[in-house]
């Protein structure tokens, strides 16, 4: 009975992922909520409907590791300064955990290019 639990996610199943993220709403939803299963839900929903097939738990365990590897990211670069590690998807969990509005001009932050995965991040900044 396997559940697909250990499953790799692809570069586009976490583009889908950071995307719904993005929503103010979910945002708001995540803030603060300790008990967020049906969150997760909702989620795992929405990306059914981009054909993404993930259940809840996959999709907390995800944004979870996301959000711990940002963070210690975070943590090593003030102590080092120059980052040595680099982490896939940084500027977009970035623009989401500093509350950046999408659309941010230098950040890149477009809803419709974290999705489609089309767009080069880098080609926005202008």
């Amino acid at each position: 009975n396997d559940t697909g639990a250990g499953k790799h996610w692809s570069d586009n199943e976490v583009r889908a992922l950071i995307n719904i993220w993005s929503d103010e709403k979910i945002q708001q939803m995540l803030e603060g909520a300790t008990r967020n299963k049906e969150i997760f839900e909702e989620i795992a929903r929405r990306l059914m409907k981009h054909g993404i097939d993930r259940d809840w738990k996959q999709c907390r365990t995800k944004y979870k590791n996301l959000k711990y590897e940002y963070r210690a990211l975070q943590k090593e670069n003030e102590h080092l300064g120059n980052p040595r590690r680099k982490m896939r998807f940084y500027d977009e969990v970035d623009c989401i955990l500093r509350r950046q509005p999408l659309g941010a001009s230098s950040w890149g932050c477009e809803s419709s290019s974290l999705l489609s995965g089309t767009k080069n991040f880098s080609d926005e900044i202008k």
